[in-house]
């Protein structure tokens, strides 16, 4: 029987001060624990931030929550408050979606030739689930409103969170989030009004 050759440095030692890689290696509490929490946060809020993405006007929503998902996971170690990780989620979701948005408008401005809408669209089968015919209108109007206004209200509204929570969300004061509500409200109802 003919003995296998060994390569020369299969049988070196590991380096000094390195760590032992592969399924042998010790799992560190702290990367089980962010592990661990993410998935928690995951399985809890995925579908309330999708759609929260959507309703903020996200075009990508999918890749919103994902990157907002991506960003807690880097930060878990420096959350000073595990239990406030949903309430940072949200905020990310909304930062995320706000600079979206922001980006193709710059550039949609830039473009060479601006690309025309065509009559067929296909929504997407979110788009579909959210969108029955007796809330169409309701939607259109809400993608009418300013960024900021439509923010307020989905949070107000949709989310049922509380001014301080919603300030802290928009990285506004208390009092801009009063304002933001009462002129969305007010936009909203002249819009819905104006259709019926």
């Amino acid at each position: 029987m003919r003995r296998r050759q060994q390569h020369p440095w299969a049988t070196l030692p590991p380096a000094p001060g390195a760590t032992p890689t592969g399924p042998l290696a010790p799992a560190d509490p702290a990367d089980l624990e962010r592990e661990a929490g993410v998935a928690r946060l995951f399985a809890l809020h995925h579908s309330s931030m999708l759609r929260l993405a959507v309703l903020l006007g996200a075009d990508d929503p999918e890749n919103v929550v994902a990157e907002a998902y991506y960003r807690i996971y880097r930060r878990w170690r420096r959350l000073k408050d595990v239990a406030a990780a949903e309430a940072h989620l949200r905020s990310t979701v909304c930062d995320l979606t706000r600079m979206r948005i922001r980006h193709l408008q710059v550039a949609r401005r830039h473009e060479e030739h601006p690309a025309r809408p065509t009559d067929e669209t296909v929504a997407s089968a979110e788009d579909t689930a959210l969108l029955r015919d007796d809330q169409r209108v309701l939607i259109d109007a809400l993608q009418q409103l300013p960024a900021r206004q439509r923010e307020a209200l989905v949070l107000r509204h949709w989310l049922g969170l509380k001014e301080s929570e919603i300030a802290a969300a928009m990285g506004i004061t208390r009092g801009s989030v009063k304002t933001h509500t009462s002129r969305g409200i007010a936009a909203l109802t002249q819009a819905m009004e104006a259709r019926r």
